[in-house]
């Protein structure tokens, strides 16, 4: 299951914006203040309202009255729509408002079609916590069953539906978008997090500051030595003398990483190495992880890395999506963008205060350069992805 759709409306800068036939890996590009970080800021949005509560996700980005959109009529909305390997169709239609200074689920839709012709249902339909749900939804995909609905009544109009009934088995499409969703990576990556040492303990996966690297990378080197293996191949190979790391109990009974470099004889601590080295290392245990996240969400993946390293590193993003991770990656660097392919880089403008956005193999003079031999990078450097300047 990915993403193919998008739509998002009164949302902060997005009026109303949409992004369709999405790819596995999306690069975003644009100018500071674009609208970049508001489209992965609405996939932080959706992620903390299933985790918590809408209000919640409201109250954390400032107050209903900040993020929605200027001079906006009507609610704030987010349609996604996902597409599966054998043709079915999950579409997932959000709207917010507030009522007398509350927070509120206006409404909220689940679709699901049924394979590439199959029948279409409407298995969750709810308005300010009143609605129905469809209960027969492992047969109501085949023809001549009819949906069964029964009504129900949330306790807190800001709670999303699909939290609730995605706990039980009756409801298995309705279980699969929230555990998706609340398995989305969006990541504010902080260097000085990944350097600290953390208490013992047991992590697979990395967290979203990157503050238990350490636990991480313990766990690949017991349990699947192989991938680590890859991990210090892949960053010997790109950090010169990088080519040893280890994970080291500390006095206070918390864990650390150390390095080895090639010339010196013991590991010394990460407290004293590159953000370049630390951030490489961080991404490749990201990206080399045994289940990949079902969306990477990532900003700037450039900063602290010498320019050579970026094209490879979109090829581990592309990597990663083939396994089943999707990625949304944002850049101002034309090294990383001359990895991406035409038709997975989209271009973010803002005009009269509001973004648009538009996708790089639409345009005509575009395609055909590239088409040409020419690489993104260098034509985005040149200023013919108009408003959206290299910086």
């Amino acid at each position: 299951m990915r993403i193919e759709d998008i739509e998002i409306r009164n949302y902060r800068s997005f009026r109303e914006v949409s992004l369709r036939n999405l790819p596995q890996l999306a690069i975003l590009v644009g100018p500071n203040g674009s609208g970049k970080s508001t489209l992965f800021d609405s996939f932080g949005f959706l992620k903390d309202a299933m985790t918590h509560t809408v209000a919640t996700a409201v109250g954390r980005r400032g107050g209903f009255e900040e993020l929605v959109s200027r001079g906006a009529e009507g609610p704030m909305a987010i349609r996604v729509q996902f597409g599966e390997s054998g043709g079915g169709i999950t579409t997932y239609h959000l709207e917010i408002t507030a009522r007398a200074g509350r927070v509120v689920v206006a409404r909220e839709v689940l679709r699901h079609r049924w394979g590439p012709h199959g029948k279409a249902s409407r298995l969750v339909d709810f308005r300010e916590g009143d609605g129905y749900a469809v209960t027969n939804e492992s047969r109501c995909g085949q023809e001549r069953v009819g949906d069964q609905r029964r009504p129900y009544r949330l306790a807190d109009p800001s709670a999303l539906a699909i939290k609730g009934l995605g706990q039980f088995r009756q409801f298995p499409v309705v279980s699969a978008l929230r555990s998706r969703i609340e398995n989305w990576h969006i990541s504010p990556l902080d260097i000085s997090h990944a350097r600290r040492s953390v208490e013992m303990g047991y992590a697979e996966q990395l967290s979203i500051s990157g503050d238990n690297v350490a636990q991480v990378a313990e766990h690949l080197h017991r349990r699947h030595p192989e991938r680590f293996a890859r991990v210090l191949e892949a960053l010997g190979r790109r950090i010169p003398g990088a080519s040893r790391v280890k994970v080291r109990p500390m006095e206070d009974g918390g864990l650390a990483l150390w390095f080895g470099d090639e010339s010196f004889r013991d590991p010394f601590s990460a407290r004293f190495v590159s953000d370049g080295t630390i951030k490489m290392f961080v991404y490749l245990l990201l990206l080399y992880a045994p289940a990949a996240h079902p969306l990477l969400v990532m900003g700037e993946p450039e900063n602290h890395l010498h320019p050579d390293l970026l094209p490879e590193l979109v090829e581990e993003f592309r990597d990663y999506a083939r396994r089943g991770g999707q990625v949304f990656v944002s850049t101002h660097s034309p090294c990383f963008l001359n990895g991406a392919g035409l038709e997975e880089v989209f271009w973010f403008a803002k005009a009269d205060g509001f973004t648009s956005v538009r996708r790089v193999s639409t345009d005509d003079l575009l395609r055909d350069l590239v088409a040409d031999g020419e690489r993104l990078g260098m034509l985005w450097r040149q200023g013919l992805l108009e408003g959206a300047a290299a910086q």
